[in-house]
């Protein structure tokens, strides 16, 4: 169990909290002592696992289903797991889903599906609990991706909706910062999670790792240390400012080693490029 129970009393929801980040997430905030209602879209397992293994080191969680391409459901978890918290302090928009496929054959309902989980849901589920998030002087942490900063192909639907969620969590803080709510992001690197077998097949997290510049992957526990931090009050003077926890992705120049040739003994290869020092 973790000592500094920085979160102890607090009282969070985590949308997406049964798979992947997700679950780090919910694992990482009850560690810190806050009960936790763990929000999922479709299938329970993943939800309900995480609650036992709350429940089991004696915390307190519970799970609950909302498809959030229905805006009456994402006001229907509003509702209920604040009943269930007895009041809200943080709200975690982890929940999305994401897309690969060429421009010209996206469609307009590809499109709307995304934007819909990955960025309206989320809207109006801080809409839906401010009253709650105003009166506790609470918290919200909006989980983006890498991919709001830097391209890759057959990504454009998905980018764009976590670009959106850059540039709504910066002008919402602003709004909301003086009414005592805090609103910031995080924008995960490469975290592997169950899902990416699902996209891509077999993969292997040590080559991964070999192409980034900390040498290794993230996992779904970066990501929650990182939102306890944002949501506690360590970070009460970060206001509209989006964490990168990327292991050094989106700090690297690709094309660095077309200037330069690596200093002998100082670091290490990855890909084509060099981090020194490493």
């Amino acid at each position: 169990m973790n000592q500094s129970q920085r979160l102890q009393g607090k009282r969070v929801i985590v949308t997406g909290g049964g798979t992947g980040i997700g679950q780090g997430i919910a694992r990482e905030f009850s560690l810190e002592g806050a009960a936790v209602a763990v929000h999922y879209a479709h299938s329970s397992q993943g939800a309900e696992e995480v609650v036992r293994t709350i429940q089991a080191a004696g915390g307190r969680a519970a799970a609950f289903a909302a498809d959030f391409n229905d805006l009456p459901a994402v006001e229907r978890l509003s509702r209920e797991a604040t009943a269930f918290l007895g009041g809200l302090d943080i709200l975690v928009n982890n929940s999305g889903i994401t897309l690969n496929v060429p421009f010209d054959r996206a469609t307009p309902e590809q499109f709307d599906t995304l934007y819909n989980v990955n960025v309206r849901a989320a809207y109006f589920l801080i809409q839906h609990t401010l009253a709650e998030l105003v009166k506790n002087k609470g918290a919200v942490i909006n989980i983006t991706s890498i991919h709001a900063f830097e391209g890759m192909p057959e990504h454009s639907i998905y980018a764009g909706t976590k670009g959106a969620i850059v540039a709504y969590t910066r002008a919402l803080a602003i709004e909301l910062a003086p009414r005592g709510v805090r609103v910031n992001a995080i924008a995960p690197g490469c975290v592997p999670v169950a899902n990416y077998e699902k996209a891509i097949g077999k993969y292997d997290t040590e080559a991964m790792g070999r192409g980034i510049p900390s040498g290794f992957v993230g996992t779904a526990e970066d990501i929650g240390k990182a939102a306890v931090f944002l949501a506690s009050e360590d970070a009460r003077f970060i206001i509209g400012q989006t964490l990168v926890v990327d292991g050094g992705t989106t700090s690297w120049m690709p094309f660095g080693d077309q200037f330069r040739q690596p200093i002998a003994d100082s670091g290490v290869q990855f890909g084509k490029g060099y981090v020194p020092g490493v």
